[in-house]
């Protein structure tokens, strides 16, 4: 990434941005077990349907997720695959520093007990 232009690094920042929104993560992982419908989007996350269709066009835009017509119904799926790759990435790292923290809290509290 270190020989990667301001342009480029402007380009995965907005990727970025666009996953840095829980409702979007939410249409994402609602996403991962497939193709999903407007309807079905909203029945799995609870969100309203202007929201969803708000974070979809988003989401489309960004080329995370294509849209493909099946006859009256458009159906959503993830278009970059490497994205479920990276969310287990980023909640491992999580996993690791909340660890850590919680093994520091124990060393805090069995000093404070002394």
């Amino acid at each position: 990434m270190s020989q990667l232009t301001p342009a480029a690094l402007g380009m995965v920042a907005e990727f970025f941005k666009v996953l840095s929104e829980v409702s979007r993560l939410q249409i994402v992982c609602c996403l991962k077990s497939g193709s999903k419908n407007v309807t079905e989007i909203i029945e799995e996350t609870g969100l309203g349907q202007a929201n969803v269709s708000k974070h979809l066009r988003m989401l489309t835009q960004a080329g995370v997720v294509a849209r493909e017509q099946r006859g009256v119904c458009v159906y959503y799926n993830i278009a970059n695959p490497f994205l479920f790759d990276l969310c287990e990435m980023v909640c491992d790292g999580l996993l690791v520093q909340v660890e850590q923290q919680s093994q520091q809290l124990q060393i805090l509290a069995a000093l404070r007990k002394r």
